[in-house]
Parts: structure tokens; C-alpha cells; sequence
């Protein structure tokens, strides 16, 4: 993938478990961000939706950015103000695995 495709901003965002300073009690976390990076956002193709929904995925967005470690399923993208829940774990490219991440999002409900 040419470096010219990478060309939108997208935040990766992780939930935190968040301590209650006065009874100590671990708190039901908040989203805080996990890192920044350049990717390609491409809304599914009708014939893409079709195999995502026979696979029981509602994904309705493809994302891909360059290798990085860590990115999990967990993790919710904000792009263009929009948050897109990850459908399942990022796909790493055919020919090296640690070129690219392909991965699938989805809009709708979510957890926060």
C-alpha cells in the first residue's frame, strides 16, 4: 500500500479502569487514548457488506494502518468525530504480517 493512502488522522482509544480516590473502589473505566495514527478509511462495498453480514459481523468500514503491536479488539477508533467499535482482531497483511493492519469497524451502539 502506497504512503499517500494513509492520509486520515484516526485516534485509537482503550477503556481504564479508574480508581476512586476515597473508598479505593476500582470504578467502571473511561475511554482515554491509546495512540494516533495514519490509516486509510474505506466504507465497506455493498457486495462487502453482504460477506461481512454472512459472517455475522456488522462491520461497515475497513481501516488500515501501518504494523503496530497492540492494537486489540477492545479498542474503539474515532474518526472524523465518529466512533467505530473494532470487529474482531486486525488482520495482518499476506506477504510479511508486519507491514499493514486491515481492520474491520463497525458504528452503532457502544460500550461508552
Amino acid at each position: 500500500m502506497r504512503a499517500g493512502l494513509l492520509r486520515h488522522r484516526m485516534r485509537f482509544e482503550q477503556k481504564v479502569d479508574v480508581q476512586d480516590e476515597e473508598s479505593g473502589e476500582m470504578l467502571p473505566g473511561t475511554w482515554q487514548e491509546a495512540f494516533t495514527a495514519w490509516g486509510s478509511f474505506e466504507p465497506l462495498s455493498a457486495r462487502d457488506l453482504i460477506a461481512a453480514q454472512a459472517g455475522q459481523s456488522e462491520a461497515t468500514a475497513r481501516v488500515v494502518i501501518r504494523y503496530r503491536d497492540g492494537v486489540l479488539p477492545t479498542m474503539r477508533i474515532i474518526h472524523r468525530g465518529q466512533i467505530y467499535n473494532i470487529e474482531g482482531p486486525p488482520l495482518p497483511d499476506k506477504v510479511s504480517g508486519r507491514e499493514y493492519l486491515t481492520i474491520l469497524v463497525s458504528t452503532g451502539l457502544n460500550d461508552g
